[in-house]
């Protein structure tokens, strides 16, 4: 047996000691289902309220069972004699009444006085698992079978491991997960808010936040400008039919906020901006030579995630994409594509991205239903984005089922600092949309037909963007990005004028700065702004005053080093310029 398959056999079996020990520690709970998960298993429970405080008991309890050598033992039973071996737990008397009449169901036994529902496979006793790690990781609600239309169920998680080492790496990257919590970073940095009563996913940008924002639009814009992009702006609702066309109504309107209807008209909150862009290209008439037209916008979007994968700025229900749609000819595809790689590769670069990988999203080829259009389009223009990135050299994998109705994608899948996957850009290719909105083009021969439309977005959501840099920087932002570059401290109410001259050439520059010109001490203003990772600190004092000079302290660093404004000036504008 190999040691994946291994350590899932025995997280399996992990699940049912815990869901023994539960049983025992509270004999009123109803049992759910225990699966074996990536760093360990759960096990849902109804009828059941612990806490933090409950998980050493638990653990004990679990320790003792492991401790009595008792027996796996797997039987085999008619679905009569399974609905009245658990005919007091509902839930899995639900899942037993969902088999055929003539299947032979199989419960493990645990020892005599424990049985649950189960495929297997197991260990063939707990003495085996005296050796195996493991640790309550913490406790949630979680809707049976996933539906939030279900009762909320009590979720224990555990890691599980077979090697020490693995567990103790495992707990130390969930201590480095808490420090880098976006959610906790995010409240210390004043960057945004929630609350219950704007709405659940509806962050609200503070002022440090909507700076940063600003800095990563005007970044991203910059660099669509220089590349021959259009910059436009459309509503973040539209008419009904404007979705009907498009298709999302009938493929996407389960994420889709409720329809709106008021005097005859029904309007949407959209959830994306792909049939605004391409009304804006109909709008015209279009040459060959004018091609190809490349509409870019950072757009608020809305989608109705429910309310049980809400997670800070990760997944909300209003959100803002850098988007941008590419109508081209056939011809220009390849070039199109390339130059979005080429885009999306320099801005990794800018931010320092390295551990990252292409991923090829392609349709179910046995699902077709849920996907637009006809077989020979997507074979097209699979093979189309296949070859481009073959030929790019990127790295890349195919996954199967992951594709947009409309079209086959490409994502970028990058690692973060604690290991976790994230898909922040994307390039789609579609044949379908310019179908579906009849756009055209004049071609070389005066006949007219239509382009191709590609979508992209670099830095995707901005709100998953802005919670991915805070983990990955620990909210430290380059200097170029942070939402306050440079923090004034005055040391007497004497240096202020001369903080407010320094303040005023610093912002000619449009760096951005504050004065901190409080009654504290030095030390706690310098403390204060080292809390809110400031990235330069300017201590400015009677001497400083005098001299014409600044007494410089950068984040991270006890030393404070004195120059002169102008050396100052020329190295915090080297730093925002080479985006150090």
């Amino acid at each position: 047996m190999e040691q994946n398959e291994k350590q899932t056999m025995y997280r399996h079996s992990m699940s049912h000691v815990l869901a023994k020990a539960i049983k025992s520690l509270y004999p009123n709970v109803k049992l759910a289902i225990g699966p074996a998960i990536d760093n360990g298993f759960y096990y849902d429970f109804d009828n059941l309220t612990i806490s933090q405080a409950d998980f050493e008991k638990i653990e004990d309890k679990m320790r003792e069972i492991i401790m009595r050598d008792e027996d796996f033992v797997r039987k085999e039973v008619t679905k009569a004699e399974a609905l009245e071996l658990f005919v007091d737990e509902p839930y899995k008397t639900e899942l037993i009444n969902e088999l055929p009449a003539d299947e032979k169901i199989t419960v493990y036994y645990t020892g005599s006085d424990f049985y649950d529902l189960c495929r297997g496979p197991h260990v063939e006793n707990t003495k085996f698992l005296r050796g195996f790690n493991f640790k309550i990781n913490r406790v949630n609600g979680a809707y049976w079978r996933g539906s939030e239309k279900n009762k909320m169920l009590t979720r224990i998680y555990v890691y599980g491991f077979l090697n020490k080492e693995d567990l103790k790496e495992c707990l130390r990257l969930e201590e480095e997960a808490k420090l880098r919590d976006h959610r906790k970073l995010g409240k210390e940095l004043n960057l945004f808010m929630m609350n219950d009563l704007i709405g659940k996913g509806l962050p609200v940008w503070l002022p440090n936040g909507f700076l940063l924002r600003r800095a990563l639009s005007d970044y991203i814009m910059d660099k669509e400008l220089a590349l021959g992009y259009q910059h436009v702006m459309t509503p973040s609702l539209g008419s009904i039919n404007l979705y009907k066309t498009s298709g999302h109504w009938e493929h996407y309107r389960e994420n889709m906020f409720p329809a709106m209807e008021r005097e005859n008209e029904t309007y949407v909150l959209r959830p994306m901006n792909c049939p605004h862009h391409m009304m804006i290209y109909k709008n015209f008439m279009h040459s060959y030579k004018d091609l190809p037209v490349r509409l870019a916008e950072i757009a608020n979007d809305f989608r109705f995630e429910s309310s049980g994968t809400l997670l800070g700025l990760e997944r909300t229900r209003a959100f803002t994409q850098n988007d941008s749609h590419i109508f081209c000819r056939p011809d220009q595809i390849k070039d199109e594509i390339k130059g979005v790689i080429s885009l999306i590769l320099d801005v990794y670069k800018d931010f320092g991205f390295k551990n990252y990988e292409f991923r090829l999203s392609l349709r179910d080829k046995n699902n077709t239903e849920k996907y637009f259009g006809n077989d020979d389009l997507w074979e097209k223009s699979e093979n189309a984005l296949r070859e481009i990135l073959k030929n790019s050299g990127a790295k890349f994998y195919e996954a199967e089922g992951e594709a947009a109705f409309y079209g086959p994608k490409i994502d970028v899948e990058v690692k973060s600092a604690l290991g976790h996957e994230i898909t922040l850009s994307t390039v789609q290719l579609d044949y379908q949309l310019p179908e579906k909105f009849e756009l055209e083009y004049v071609d070389e021969n005066d006949n007219r037909v239509r382009p191709v439309v590609i979508h992209r977005a670099i830095l995707g959501s901005l709100d998953r963007f802005v919670a991915f840099l805070i983990e990955e920087t620990k909210g430290c932002f380059p200097v170029w990005l942070n939402p306050v570059q440079v923090k004034i401290v005055t040391v007497s109410d004497k240096n202020v004028e001369y903080a407010k001259k320094i303040d005023a050439q610093l912002r000619m520059n449009k760096v951005r700065v504050v004065i901190d010109a409080s009654n504290e001490s030095v030390g706690k203003k310098i403390r204060s702004a080292s809390l809110e990772k400031v990235p330069y600190v300017l201590v400015l004092g009677d001497k400083e005053m005098a001299d014409g000079t600044v007494a410089v302290r950068t984040f991270g660093s006890k030393d404070t080093v004195t120059m002169t404004y102008a050396d100052f000036e020329k190295t915090l504008l080297d730093a925002i310029k080479n985006k150090k």
